[in-house]
């Protein structure tokens, strides 16, 4: 039995936004601190659990689906489990904190200008965007609905560790403690 109580914290934003950078150094601090964690984001859904999808709206409110899906054993298994998709409609989001217990899930937008987001952006994603290659990209060519009430705003312009705290602050508030 856990000390705490598991539940998910939900990264949002568009594509370079620091979701990613911010889960996994969250997630590796946690478990520093004792607690069991993992960490989705498009590196291991896209290349493992929802290989067959594309970019489709469809798709992506499929891939969005089944991340929920998975998140919702993952919290009853006991993790603290850390998302960091786009999800790009707030409906999608709802959706998967409808299926857990409301202080469960923990909505956390990551918010960065786009043109910060695309200095960022390791792999040239924007790149081939201004470039034509690719049709669909949420912030320019695809719609991006920012939620409307996320439990935290986090300015991802400023240092990692600041707002790893914030993070952390939230979980503390919650009772989180080892």
């Amino acid at each position: 039995m856990n000390s705490y109580n598991s539940c998910v914290l939900w990264f949002t934003g568009l594509s370079g936004a620091g979701k990613s950078t911010l889960a996994h150094t969250i997630e590796e601090e946690l478990y520093q601190l004792g607690f069991r964690t993992f960490v989705l984001d498009a590196d291991n859904v896209r290349q493992d659990i929802c290989s067959d999808l594309d970019f489709s709206v469809i798709d992506r409110r499929q891939n969005i689906r089944c991340i929920a899906e998975t998140v919702k054993l993952m919290v009853e298994a006991g993790l603290i489990v850390i998302t960091a998709f786009i999800s790009l409609f707030r409906d999608e989001r709802d959706r998967a904190c409808n299926l857990l217990a409301e202080e469960d899930f923990v909505e956390i937008y990551c918010a960065a200008p786009l043109e910060v987001c695309e200095s960022s952006d390791v792999r040239g994603l924007y790149v081939r965007v201004r470039a034509g290659e690719v049709k669909e990209f949420t912030g320019i060519s695809s719609p991006y609905e920012p939620p409307l009430n996320p439990e935290l705003i986090v300015d991802t312009q400023m240092p990692l560790q600041h707002c790893v705290e914030q993070v952390i602050k939230i979980l503390c508030g919650r009772g989180l403690q080892n």
